[in-house]
């Protein structure tokens, strides 16, 4: 079980629909414990290697809806670069790959897909989100409707740094979240009228897990 899903149960969270945006292999995916709970799910996924994969993995599963898009802050055409355990849109400027991995786009590792905006899926009935975009969390978090108990985002690993972490962080602030822990690459934050453990509380009271 991922820890995502055993501190959710911990707190007796009672999740029923869960988000995630950027699946890539089912085995790494942050909601699959929730689906194998009998959750409903809406799972989105830019590379259509992946979403095959996906449709063949969930085939059959009434409670798991595929999106085969890039979701973005504008619908249409977008390119998208592939390296390793990246997909990342190609007009940012800053993403794991880049910075971590140092590498250098090349025409080849691109494909183009639809984008589209969260907020066209998104009927406000999500209680957990999880968004894993390489760099582009923002331009999915702004656009959400639903206010879930719990989101998780990418925010840091190794030297990368969201070039969006402001961003989160205030709109996060404006819609009553507040961090909750953190993993090597995400930043986990829960509605702030929902009482943590002690240790959650005291890393959050020193400061810990800022993005």
């Amino acid at each position: 079980m991922k820890k995502l899903y055993k501190k959710v149960n911990q707190l007796g969270l009672e999740i029923k629909t869960v988000a995630e945006v950027g699946v890539w292999h089912i085995e790494t995916s942050n909601v699959l414990d929730f689906i194998n709970a009998g959750c409903r799910a809406q799972l989105f996924e830019a590379d259509p290697n992946i979403v095959a994969e996906l449709n063949e993995y969930f085939k059959g599963n009434r409670s798991v809806e595929i999106y085969p898009y890039a979701i973005y802050d504008k619908p249409g055409k977008i390119g998208l670069y592939r390296f390793r355990a990246s997909t990342f849109v190609a007009e940012l400027e800053k993403s794991p790959a880049l910075i971590n991995d140092k590498y250098h786009p090349k025409n080849d590792d691109m494909f183009y897909v639809e984008a589209r905006l969260f907020s066209e899926f998104d009927d406000g009935k999500i209680d957990l989100l999880s968004i894993d975009v390489e760099g582009a969390e923002w331009q999915v978090l702004k656009h959400v409707k639903s206010r879930p108990l719990v989101i998780s985002v990418e925010t840091h690993g190794f030297r990368y740094r969201n070039p969006f972490r402001r961003e989160i962080s205030k709109w996060m602030k404006e819609n009553n979240y507040k961090k909750w822990y953190r993993t090597e690459s995400d930043t986990v934050y829960i509605k702030d009228n929902i009482k943590t453990g002690i240790y959650d509380r005291l890393l959050s009271a020193l400061g810990k897990g800022n993005p």
